[in-house]
């Protein structure tokens, strides 16, 4: 293993010799220098009061079974462009007065190490990381930065901790790293860290969805749940049944194959699984656009037509050419919101419930198992929204994962059964609530009610909705964050983080973040403002809006 203190590096410097002086301390520039200004924070950790000055020219050394890969080599370019989006070695002055002057920096490489070969991301992919930085001592006149981690997406968490830690000091023109040595050894609270967004009720092209994409890997989230289709629109391409993406609002307004292909490639460069969602049998009137046998009667248009096997066999074929795009283990089959009360005044309808000598309700639970059953025999786990738990539980597959939104407590019931749920309660974590401060936010916690251990690790984690009614590419990034931020710490961090004045301990880490994302291109809105993605209320600084 190498290991800089080891190292002895003699170099003759031809030309005058300079060394990048440290910032004054943190707290003369309004910050709190007894606060690690991370994000998420990370589990454990040490901090010294050293400053290190890192090398523009900064080299990736790659050790382990990290050599070959192409996510990491594509991921530390990423975050050199990032952290060094200022810095080149050489300033602008002398440059125009042709000086030449030689620098020494204390971080000159990066050696990342990773145990595993394997790129296989799925859910509870370990995703655990130790990061160093240490100054230069009486071994070696070298700084090191190591990070070690057994995979390569716990690589690309290590690699965003790092990039959080290097600031661009204006007076020097070099990036600086405070409060070292560094030491960190960080893992994730939960396996499933979700952000939801919804391309129904507005179309997002490629490139926003790429954008939230990005922006989620800052934040250490981990699964876009992207809910495709509703009763609004269907824009998504399905080979096997060619005529369903007429129901997309324009032809304009479309994914195809190969544009879903791209998104969940590109998420997979970043660590990020993508969850695709196909919710029936309600939500789904945008179907019978292109297929009105789907819908029981001209004014029966949702829930799909159960009496029909062509139904299923769509949903069979849908779900069969998803299979080929979306390698996650986990399929969201919806199943929210189904109001059978049409069932009931279609004459076919009527009569095949009373054949089959069921209720609407039974007919409900019937689709939706149903569906858990092509779904499972395609290789998937079927989640679905909490009203399929509420209102049939025991016949629901085992190995369903319930999502919670509408109300609270339905989680610990959940678990008490054996089953497992991810936490997204509507009161705290939907984005479109714009009325939800960020405290409320923050305060939110997926094992509320649940005491018992055995319970606690069947809920899989959490995720934020960005549903679309009142969001589209105009307004989407700054509607998702810095809110979006709180529970991706919540997500990530022991529970304890949140313990004692948030607004001391936590509110100044988050308005940093804010701007963080605000410096790399992200639109994120003021974090203390009581409506969510308003624009600041007059001047002011960033760090104070």
């Amino acid at each position: 293993m190498f290991n800089s203190r080891n190292f002895f590096l003699f170099l003759i410097f031809p030309l005058p010799l300079l060394v990048p002086s440290a910032l004054a301390d943190l707290s003369q520039s309004g910050f709190n220098d007894s606060l690690p200004y991370l994000w998420p924070m990370p589990s454990d950790f040490t901090f010294g009061n050293s400053t290190l000055s890192v090398d523009p020219r900064l080299s990736l050394l790659a050790a382990g079974n990290a050599g070959n890969s192409e996510i990491l080599k594509a991921a530390f370019d990423r975050y050199r462009g990032i952290i060094f989006k200022h810095a080149s070695g050489v300033s602008m002055l002398d440059k125009l007065w042709g000086r030449r002057r030689t620098f020494v920096y204390d971080i000159s490489e990066l050696k990342i190490d990773v145990q595993s070969d394997s790129e296989e991301l799925h859910l509870g992919v370990d995703e655990s990381y130790t990061l160093l930085v240490s100054k230069k001592d009486a071994h070696s006149i070298i700084g090191e930065a190591t990070i070690e981690a057994a995979t390569i997406y716990g690589a690309l968490r290590g690699l965003e901790t790092f990039s959080q830690l290097c600031t661009f000091n204006y007076e020097t023109k070099d990036v600086q790293i405070y409060q070292a040595p560094w030491y960190i050894k960080d893992n994730p609270r939960f396996a499933f860290r979700g952000l939801l967004i919804d391309t129904s009720r507005h179309f997002l092209p490629v490139d926003v969805i790429k954008n939230i994409i990005e922006s989620m890997a800052f934040a250490k989230l981990n699964v876009l749940h992207w809910h495709i289709v509703d009763e609004e629109s269907f824009p998504l391409e399905v080979p096997s049944y060619p005529n369903l993406w007429r129901g997309a609002y324009t032809k304009h307004e479309r994914y195809t194959i190969e544009d879903a292909y791209e998104i969940v490639a590109f998420a997979k460069m970043r660590g990020i699984n993508v969850m695709a969602e196909v919710d029936v049998p309600g939500h789904a009137e945008s179907w019978g656009i292109g297929y009105p046998d789907l819908w029981p009667s001209p004014s029966c248009k949702e829930p799909l037509d159960v009496t029909k096997n062509f139904t299923f066999d769509l949903i069979s074929g849908i779900l069969t050419d998803l299979r080929k795009i979306f390698p996650f283990e986990l399929f969201h089959l919806g199943g929210d919101e189904v109001n059978t009360d049409c069932w009931e005044t279609v004459p076919h309808v009527k009569q095949w419930l009373l054949d089959q000598n069921m209720t609407t309700k039974d007919a409900y639970e019937y689709f939706v198992l149903r569906a858990q059953e092509i779904a499972i025999s395609k290789n998937w786990t079927p989640v679905n929204w909490e009203e399929t738990f509420i209102n049939f539980e025991k016949g629901l597959n085992p190995r369903t994962i319930v999502h919670n939104w509408l109300r609270g407590g339905i989680c610990p019931k959940a678990v008490a059964d054996g089953f497992r749920c991810i936490f997204s309660d509507q009161g705290v974590w939907y984005l479109d609530h714009l009325d939800v401060p960020w405290d409320r936010a923050y305060h939110a916690d997926p094992l509320e009610g649940i005491s018992d251990p055995s319970q606690q690790k069947l809920i899989i984690g959490g995720e934020v909705c960005m549903w679309g009614e009142t969001a589209d590419a105009s307004n989407v990034m700054q509607t998702i964050w810095p809110r979006a931020a709180t529970a991706a710490e919540r997500l990530w961090s022991k529970n304890e983080t949140v313990s004692g004045n948030i607004t001391l301990s936590v509110l100044p880490r988050l308005s940093y973040f804010r701007c963080l994302l605000n410096r790399r291109g992200v639109e994120a809105a003021p974090v203390k403002n009581f409506y969510a993605r308003r624009p600041p209320t007059g001047p002011g600084s960033c760090y104070d809006q």
